[in-house]
């Protein structure tokens, strides 16, 4: 099921995805790591990642790995791991295919590429177009790479359990622009942790036999059937929306709005929805708060109402304070001269123009007011 098909079949297209700029410029990057073999590749691989083994001397192997379909590319990539890995030798593969089984469904993965090294062991590769400035990236992207380049070990670890003398290497190189040029340059990101996490993820993820079993009878999600209809086909999973699924998913708008529209605390993100125990819609909250619902011995109530108290202690200082300073004002004009403009009364809102300063006149205004 193409997810951004449906969303845009509810009216609710996803308005994200990179740039075509930025994706002609990932491409060319990517070209250049790759060119000549991928030579400047290995060199960086065995440079940080070398170990014992000897340099690559430009006699890598680079597999062709095109088959007809995901299905056949996976069987082909499986096959050329094997054979990398018996050769005893230094192996690129550009762009293979992997299969991981995600929530009892094979989902096909592709990342930029594997390295064999002599001794067996196989390196994810990830090329970004992020530039690494002396030496450090920004954290946020290199998290998210690392949690992509995660799936991809876990991925392999699967062709590996089943090829003599394979290991999958829990460091990958994650490869980006040198500073400000285009130079590329690499660093070594331990995958260990998010590995562990990905792993029990995909563990507690619902079987897609399980969900469709209990799907009412005759729904689909074929985009061309009537809005109501693949509105309530969507609606028959519920789903568990989060601020962050608008930068993974392409129904997030779509989940978004019927969240806003139900008051859910969710859409105000996870940490929101963690704080509020039992409190499950914004109505709710603001019930509670202002002491008309909730028993008064929830802590959470009982937070929710200080709070609110402190916001309208806070806002009647302000209110009294600027009154304050308003009456100031408008009882002094810039010349000094206490113009009519102060008494902040219908006298001093006409009558005495040529006496007062015009900021006597706006205080007669805002005595008005």
């Amino acid at each position: 099921m193409d997810k951004g098909v449906l969303a845009t079949a509810l009216g609710s297209p996803a308005p994200f995805g990179q740039s075509q700029f930025a994706f002609m410029r990932g491409n060319a990057f990517e070209a250049k790591v790759k060119a000549d073999g991928g030579a400047e590749l290995l060199r960086l691989l065995y440079e940080r990642l070398g170990g014992g083994a000897p340099e690559p001397a430009g006699d890598a192997a680079t597999p062709d790995l095109s088959a007809a379909g995901p299905e056949g590319r996976a069987a082909r990539t499986a096959l050329a791991l094997r054979e990398a890995t018996a050769s005893g030798g230094w192996a690129l593969l550009d762009h293979p295919m992997l299969a991981l089984e995600v929530a009892g469904s094979p989902a096909y993965l592709e990342p930029d590429a594997v390295v064999v090294h002599p001794d067996g062991r196989w390196t994810v590769v990830e090329i970004k177009s992020f530039p690494m400035i002396d030496a450090s990236a920004d954290a946020s992207k290199v998290g998210a790479a690392a949690r992509q380049a995660a799936v991809y070990v876990l991925a392999l670890e699967r062709v590996a359990a089943v090829t003599e003398g394979a290991e999958v290497g829990h460091q990958v190189l994650l490869v980006c622009p040198k500073d400000f040029s285009n130079l590329p340059t690499a660093s070594v990101v331990d995958v260990r942790k998010q590995r562990a996490v990905t792993r029990r993820q995909l563990t507690r993820l619902t079987r897609i036999e399980d969900i469709a079993a209990e799907l009412p009878e005759g729904t689909t999600f074929d985009p061309a059937c009537a809005p109501d209809e693949l509105d309530a086909a969507v609606a028959a999973v519920p789903p568990a929306y989060a601020p962050e699924c608008l930068a993974a998913c392409e129904l997030a708008f779509h989940c978004r709005a019927k969240s806003r529209a139900e008051g859910a605390v969710e859409a105000l993100g996870r940490s929101v929805r963690g704080e509020l125990g039992g409190l499950t819609t914004v109505a709710g909250v603001l019930a509670a708060a202002a002491g008309k619902e909730g028993d008064p011995a929830d802590p959470t109530v009982a937070a929710l109402r200080r709070a609110a108290a402190l916001r309208a202690e806070a806002l009647e200082s302000a209110a009294a304070r600027r009154a304050g300073s308003l009456g100031d004002h408008a009882g002094s004009g810039d010349d000094g001269t206490g113009g009519a403009g102060g008494t902040g009364s219908a006298a001093g809102a006409g009558g005495t123009a040529g006496t007062g300063s015009a900021a006597g006149t706006a205080g007669a205004s805002e005595g008005w007011s």
